[in-house]
């Protein structure tokens, strides 16, 4: 395995308290005597410990090349007592050179790695961090006790007592950190206020969703990012764009009904040219590209020879005929006639006759199919039965391919769907 340099603060080590205490032959310390800093040099099996200065407050280099186990390195520390760990300025660096999984023996879980790789989300979440290494001390202890170094085990669980005054440090300086922070919330809500209430008047006057964002994001560029201000002008953002694209979506049906109903062509392309200027944000949400890509073909088409027909005819004499082609349940004939009055100036008529013969075309098919579906049902061949059930199926999928557009669609598929099961029995 290759070699890995660790940078490891000793801080850790005071934070594993346990973990520092005298293992092996060396004598265990009372928790009230203060450790030894004398130099020292130690062989490990074939490996050299060497210190370059122990002078408490001064750089510390240690470097344990290819040690053979956690226990020989830890044998070099002794155990310190809460008064007696080095505040952070006072913590020298310790430089571990040794092996990853030897390193990984010593400290805490931590996304199976060590700690100089942590992230602050792993590392600074005291309810994995405080149990995870709590976990591995009692792991740890019981590691020694089997092994035969009972007095090793218990110094480390022993140790557990005299957390106690550090721990109340702990809590008292949380509250203050935690009180300073309230104070910079309240200073920051005071900084922003006035933005922030423009950005809900805005809302509640429903301006325009790119006001709206302006605003925000100007007032997210000055946040931190997961700031609970920041979140909340997202949201407010996000209550823009629906109320935006409400207003947007109204505007733009009316315009659709220049094209598909009125023939009005240019009309219909002036306004959406202006209405893509005016809400850009919703160009894509809205598919205006392929509206426009749909009046210039709805335009060629009343260009054509069967538009102009209808200078001659009379497209109201034409339409009062397709009811009289759908009830003789002539269908052919009706759609034909139909998408030509499409062409002409009754082109709203055409489009909701359309939808009038696709439902009685769907409905005959309908019963078709529920007539071979009967018989299905009296056959006692089970070879005829299956062939009058695909027949069955037929009519449904002459409906779906004929008039897609039909109202009857949700049935039809639910029929089909019934028909299939009964096949697969």
């Amino acid at each position: 395995m290759s070699k890995s340099t660790v940078f490891v603060q000793a801080a850790t080590f005071a934070a594993a308290f346990s973990l520092t205490a005298c293992i092996g032959t060396n004598q265990c310390p009372s928790p009230d005597v203060k450790p030894t800093e004398t130099p020292f040099t130690k062989v490990i099996g074939q490996d050299t410990v060497q210190s370059a200065e122990t002078q408490t407050g001064k750089y510390s280099e240690m470097q344990v090349v290819t040690g053979d186990s956690a226990s020989q390195i830890l044998d070099q520390f002794k155990l310190s007592t809460p008064d007696q760990i080095l505040t952070p300025e006072q913590t020298p660096t310790i430089l571990v050179q040794t092996r990853v999984d030897t390193v990984l023996m010593m400290l805490p879980p931590c996304d199976k790695t060590h700690f100089s790789h942590c992230t602050l989300e792993t590392t600074m979440d005291p309810y994995k961090a405080f149990p995870a290494l709590a976990n591995y001390v009692f792991s740890y202890a019981d590691t020694l006790s089997r092994a035969g170094q009972t007095d090793s085990a218990s110094v480390i669980l022993n140790s557990f007592s005299t957390m106690a005054p550090m721990w109340e440090k702990w809590q008292a300086h949380s509250d203050t950190l935690r009180d300073a922070f309230g104070k910079r919330r309240e200073e920051k809500a005071k900084e922003f206020e006035s933005m922030a209430l423009q950005i809900q008047n805005m809302n509640r006057v429903q301006a325009s969703y790119s006001m709206v964002a302006e605003t925000a994001d100007s007032l997210i560029a000055q946040l931190a990012p997961g700031d609970s201000l920041a979140n909340w002008a997202k949201d407010q953002k996000k209550i823009a764009y629906s109320n935006t694209l409400k207003k947007a979506s109204k505007e733009f049906d009316a315009i659709k009904v220049l094209a598909d109903e009125k023939a009005q062509f240019a009309e219909a392309r002036k306004q959406t040219e202006t209405f893509r200027i005016r809400y850009r944000d919703f160009e894509d949400t809205l598919h205006v590209q392929a509206f426009l890509n749909h009046v210039d073909e709805l335009e060629k088409a009343t260009d054509s020879e069967t538009a102009k027909m209808w200078e001659k005819q009379d497209p109201a004499a034409a339409l009062a005929k397709v009811d009289t082609l759908i009830a003789n349940e002539k269908f052919d004939k009706a759609k034909d006639l139909l998408n030509k009055l499409k062409t002409s100036k009754l082109r709203k008529e055409a489009n909701e006759k359309y939808i009038v013969l696709a439902d009685a075309y769907c409905n005959k098919q309908r019963k078709t199919t529920s007539q071979i579906f009967a018989k299905s049902l009296k056959q006692t061949d089970e070879e005829k039965k299956k062939k009058l059930l695909n027949d069955a199926i037929a009519p449904l999928n002459k409906c779906l391919a004929e008039f897609p557009e039909t109202t009857q669609r949700e049935k039809v598929e639910s029929n089909r769907k019934f028909i299939e099961k009964e096949l697969a029995k």
